[in-house]
């Protein structure tokens, strides 16, 4: 059981070596769902954000942790208070100001 938690960790260290770099110009944001699946060597999750463009999207990844890639799988808009529900929590990537109109929306 041990090895399967220290190679959960490892694999979740790795994908936000990647995906926080890229989702800090949304900040805040919120991880809403995740499933690690060890023996893929894969996370898929789902983030919550403000978007300069669409507002409050739910956005979904797969982190592939064999190939040390990230890939965006779509999004969908969602209402004010699905976004307040999710701000009740502590968000994935915390700001201390928000700059969404300056993220290049990818």
């Amino acid at each position: 059981m041990a090895t399967v938690l220290e190679s959960e960790s490892s694999l979740k260290a790795r994908r936000d070596a990647i995906a926080r770099p890229h989702l800090e110009q949304y900040a805040p944001v919120w991880i809403v769902d995740e499933k690690v699946l060890v023996e893929e060597q894969a996370i898929q999750f789902n983030v919550v954000f403000q978007h300069n463009r669409y507002g409050w999207v739910n956005r979904r990844y797969r982190f592939d942790g064999f190939n040390n890639v990230l890939y965006h799988k779509g999004q969908r808009i969602i209402t004010e208070e699905e976004a307040l529900q999710v701000q009740e929590k502590d968000p994935y990537i915390p700001a201390l100001i928000a700059d969404i109109p300056n993220a290049y929306g990818g």
